[in-house]
């Protein structure tokens, strides 16, 4: 959605917002998308409008049937941005109030047990070929190791290139990820060891600018793609699944919450090895990286006192998380 095609009544002025956005340093792509079903929804239902109304905004914004609140506040959030951008540049727009649509409560992380990821990999193991998709059964046992080993971001993930895997030293280039942070990432010599014998299966010829985990015509996964082979994988493995989860993401929480259990059987100083797992995850603030506190405590009872005596007063509620994407 690099340049969505509007045609409703403030066309060009969704065009300037989102050049304005990127002009900045937003990536913009799902706003984008965002502000083209808006505008389709203008251009139907408001196609004369020359102020942004109440009206319409209330209307687009409305909860549509079996919509999660999120999504909702999502696109609410989209739009109250445009409606700024608008009465910026002296255009008579209604703003929506800050939290004028509650998001509902936050979603709990699913934490694996070492038996569930056991049986979760069993599964990506016996993945088989699939024309639509010919390195699918070689793509999704490294794919989905390589997130919680290594806590990757889904995203993250599906867009390495090959210029981007380092195989002899066994490190990642993540490239312009959330906030616009690019970081390396260190791989376990297992995991390394298996990107290795991928690689040699797949990129027999490599080349630097294509994707290291590529769908049909050199493409990307999409994240629907990603989203169906885990639900299968679930299924197969008998891990219980309802509509808020466990999500793809959860192995990036897994990851973390693993992380902080080893280092903290190990006697480590926690203070001085959270500033590396903040870095190693691409979090923009100790807030996201303190987090990881609250759910290794909640999950590992053991160590929740000397949690507690070190970072009481930092560790935030368990009930929700930082906001991340895929």
């Amino acid at each position: 959605m690099n340049n969505p095609d509007f045609t409703g009544p403030f066309r060009k002025e969704m065009t300037d917002f989102i050049q304005l956005k990127r002009s900045i340093g937003y990536k913009y792509l799902t706003e984008a998308g965002i502000l083209l079903r808006f505008d389709r929804f203008l251009s139907e239902k408001y196609p004369d409008n020359r102020d942004l109304t109440k009206e319409a905004v209330n209307g687009w914004c409305a909860k549509t049937p079996h919509e999660k609140s999120a999504n909702q506040c999502s696109r609410a959030s989209v739009v109250r941005q445009f409606a700024k951008h608008l009465d910026s540049i002296g255009r008579r727009a209604y703003i929506l109030p800050n939290s004028f649509y509650p998001a509902g409560n936050r979603y709990v992380p699913h934490i694996y047990t070492p038996d569930e990821l056991r049986r979760f990999f069993a599964e990506t193991d016996k993945c088989r070929f699939c024309y639509e998709c010919p390195a699918r059964h070689l793509i999704m046992p490294i794919f989905f190791r390589l997130l919680f080993s290594c806590g990757l971001r889904c995203s993250e993930a599906r867009l390495l290139k090959v210029g981007d895997v380092d195989l002899e030293n066994g490190v990642l280039s993540i490239r312009e990820s959330k906030n616009h942070n690019s970081r390396l990432v260190p791989m376990d010599p297992s995991m390394a060891q298996c990107m290795r014998e991928y690689a040699c299966a797949v990129h027999t010829f490599p080349d630097g600018d294509s994707y290291f985990f590529s769908a049909m015509e050199g493409r990307p996964m999409t994240i629907g793609n990603v989203y169906k082979n885990f639900r299968r994988f679930l299924w197969r493995a008998g891990i219980s699944h309802t509509g808020d989860g466990p999500r793809v993401h959860d192995f990036r929480h897994g990851y973390a919450v693993y992380r902080l259990k080893e280092w903290s059987r190990q006697g480590k100083d926690l203070m001085a090895y959270l500033p590396i797992l903040r870095t190693y995850m691409g979090h923009n603030t100790f807030y996201e990286t303190a987090y990881y506190l609250r759910m290794t405590a909640d999950v590992f009872p053991d160590i929740c006192l000397k949690l507690e005596h070190a970072f009481g007063y930092i560790i935030p509620e368990s009930a929700g998380g930082p906001d991340e994407t895929y």
